[in-house]
């Protein structure tokens, strides 16, 4: 079986979403990462370059 090319990486989340430029998106990203924190209980962490993932499930 081939391995997963998403992984986690040690990617910093705040840096990732701060670099948006569009106000109105960027602000929706922090309350959608508020949100899923709440939810799921994990702490947001990158996936690769552009995912922000919540926990790990196998």
């Amino acid at each position: 079986m081939a391995d997963p090319v998403t992984r986690p990486t040690d990617a910093d989340v705040l840096a990732f979403i701060n670099a948006i430029e569009h106000d109105g998106k960027r602000a929706d990203a922090f309350v959608l990462l508020d949100t899923f924190r709440d939810v799921t209980g994990w702490e947001p962490r990158m996936w690769g370059p552009t995912i922000i993932g919540f926990g790990a499930y196998h």
